[in-house]
């Protein structure tokens, strides 16, 4: 009987170890994409008064966390049952990922006073239906950019038994979730850091200058962050479409990868600004 249970425990410490092994090879093909996935999500977590910061992100968080709560068990079902469905949706989500990116950058060039006025609009008629629809958005890309680190983190696993499969792709879908948000948060919260090293030290001193520091610099890192995003956007994207169609993974064989890949992804988003662009023009065309 303790023979039997000790084999248990021993059983349990072997999966453990492998498990913990292939989680860490997991995670490290999937550290690109975690980067992408933190700079288009703290872009999309900022831009808020300083209340409604941590909220606002709790329930990006939350979203995120229902997200792989969905993508998971699809993907491992997926994965065994209709493995071409993963290339579709992927393909798929790269042409919304390209939209975002590519209509931020169509916005910056050509409809930035509009966006301007709309922005002040809707803060000062609509701060909380805007609230709603930039969390709804950051849910929605997170789908995306979540489904793309599942099926990586998958896809290092595959020769493994299923049970490895579940419980290191659920382990990397939980701490990609708790990383990435909880980097944002510290983001965030940098200004009000740095207020508070401020009035620790009396205006004065090197927590002074360090809070001064903070405040400053997160303006800064949210424009960056914002830039970022947006290439992350694309690149995802592009990444998306040269690695899952074949002619394109073959296309310019010569240009480096990261070149090739913001091509394609600035290339498709452009293509799904100007249908939809088009198409609302026209539906607007026979409405009048």
């Amino acid at each position: 009987m303790a023979s039997g249970f000790f084999a248990i425990l021993d059983d349990i410490g072997a999966l453990m170890d492998d498990v913990a092994m292939t989680t860490k090879i997991a995670t490290r093909k999937t550290a690109g994409i975690l980067g992408d996935d933190l700079a288009v999500n703290a872009e999309k977590a900022t831009g808020f008064l300083s209340s409604r910061e941590l909220p606002v992100l709790w329930a990006i968080t939350k979203g995120s966390l229902l997200n792989k709560l969905i993508i998971v068990p699809i993907a491992l079902l997926l994965n065994v049952f209709l493995p071409a469905a993963i290339k579709i949706i992927l393909v798929l989500g790269g042409f919304y990922l390209a939209y975002e990116g590519a209509e931020k950058i169509v916005e910056y060039l050509f409809h930035r006073s509009k966006k301007a006025e709309h922005l002040i609009e809707t803060h000062e008629q609509k701060g909380e239906e805007a609230e709603k629809e930039k969390i709804k958005s950051a849910i929605t890309t997170d789908f995306i950019l979540s489904a793309e680190i599942v099926i990586i983190a998958l896809g290092a696993v595959t020769e493994q038994n299923l049970t490895i499969q579940i419980i290191t792709v659920s382990a990397v879908a939980f701490l990609a979730t708790v990383g990435v948000y909880g980097i944002v948060a510290l983001i965030v919260r940098m200004d009000d850091a740095g207020y508070r090293l401020i009035k620790k030290s009396n205006d004065k001193g090197l927590l002074t200058s360090v809070g001064q520091i903070l405040v400053k610099a997160l303006p800064v890192i949210i424009k960056l962050l914002s830039i970022v995003g947006t290439i992350a956007l694309i690149l995802v994207a592009g990444g998306i479409f040269a690695h899952n169609i074949e002619y394109l993974h073959h296309l310019f064989p010569d240009l480096p990868a990261t070149l090739k890949e913001l091509g394609l992804g600035l290339i498709a988003g452009l293509i799904v600004v100007g249908i939809l662009q088009g198409g609302g023009k026209v539906i607007s065309l026979f409405k009048n």
